[in-house]
């Protein structure tokens, strides 16, 4: 059996944050950039917090079979959670997606490639 890899993304809002809280997160709001934002085991937490009081996880996960993505996503949510509540962070609104990358449709290249791996 082929291992699946899992793309899970938790999303909520900053609720109720302090004067230190917030200054917390804006010293820190460069290493949590949008533009560096990866799908990692550990997580990656992005936001600007300058903008607004949104924030994004992205997980990275595996597992054998199609039903693993709902233990996998679980995974995801405890892990943010944990997160915030280790910083004193409040939060509400918290929402996730997951993707199993084996039935992501293949873009053009990648099309291209299994293509030719048959001939």
């Amino acid at each position: 059996m082929s291992t699946r890899t899992f793309r899970i993304t938790v999303r909520g809002v900053f609720d109720g944050l302090g004067a230190d809280q917030r200054s917390a997160l804006l010293a820190d709001a460069a290493a949590h950039d949008v533009l560096r934002a990866a799908f990692t085991p550990e997580g990656h937490l992005s936001y600007d917090i300058a903008a607004r009081s949104a924030f994004t996880f992205r997980f990275l996960d595996a597992g054998e079979e199609e039903e693993d993505i709902l233990d996998a996503t679980g995974r995801a949510e405890e892990a943010a959670r944990t997160w915030l509540t280790a910083r004193g962070y409040g939060y509400k609104n918290l929402r996730s997606t997951a993707e199993d990358l084996s039935q992501a449709p293949l873009g053009k290249r990648r099309r291209r490639e299994a293509a030719q791996k048959h001939i």
